[in-house]
């Protein structure tokens, strides 16, 4: 009896430690191939924030094309200056990032959540224009948006803002281009389609604008991102 008794306590014994080594052996797994699909993730957004840039600028491109009216100069226009104004604010507020070592100037307000905003924004009232308010309408304006929220989401989860840096940008740049579009409705919309002069003004003043700011871009996108 005896006997019995001590072998039956050291097969137990046993058989808990393998079932420890085992769990344990499991969970180590798990914490690798999680770290793993972290590190994967981390790249793919990586890149996509690099892309977002482009990706916006092409969205813009297509709708200036789109539209190819007076809206669309006055768009072009509006989104040089919100892009201008995001430095000025940089400057005057002059509010550090999160990791003041991957970029030498300010943070507030996020220079790329402030012009993807406008851009959006300017998206979603095209298509209300177009389409007024549908089904179709809605949903395209809520996939813009939605892209655009990611996009401006990546610059915290890269660690190039905070929070309120991106959101602070994302507000002004909404805000400004409500005020650019309301601006050519109310008051520059009748006058540029009865006045030649008008028309080649703002064709003028779009055409300086856009050269200038490709020098810009040549100039400063194809460094790291700001």
């Amino acid at each position: 009896m005896t006997v019995k008794r001590f072998s039956s306590r050291d097969g137990g014994s046993s058989s808990n430690d393998g079932n420890k080594i085992f769990g344990a052996i499991e969970q180590e797994s798990s914490i690798i191939g999680s770290s793993e699909l972290r590190d994967e993730l981390v790249g793919i957004e990586a890149i996509l924030n690099r892309l977002s840039k482009w990706v916006v600028s092409a969205l813009f491109g297509s709708i200036i094309l789109l539209r190819h009216d007076g809206a669309a100069l006055w768009a072009a226009i509006g989104s040089i200056l919100n892009s201008a104004l995001s430095l000025v604010l940089k400057r005057i507020l002059n509010q550090e990032r999160p990791f003041a070592t991957l970029r030498s100037d300010p943070g507030m307000p996020s220079s790329h959540a402030q012009s993807i905003s406008f851009i959006s924004v300017f998206a979603v009232l095209s298509v209300m224009e177009w389409l007024g308010t549908s089904g179709v309408s809605l949903l395209l304006s809520g996939f813009i948006l939605a892209l655009g929220s990611y996009f401006i989401r990546l610059r915290v989860s890269q660690k190039l803002h905070t929070s309120s840096q991106v959101v602070v940008g994302a507000i002004v740049g909404s805000l400004f281009c409500i005020l650019w579009y309301t601006t050519w409705n109310s008051l520059l919309r009748e006058a540029f389609e009865s006045s030649l002069l008008v028309q080649i003004s703002v064709f003028l003043v779009a055409v300086t604008f856009a050269l200038a700011f490709a020098v810009y871009v040549v100039l400063n996108w194809f460094k790291d991102d700001r």
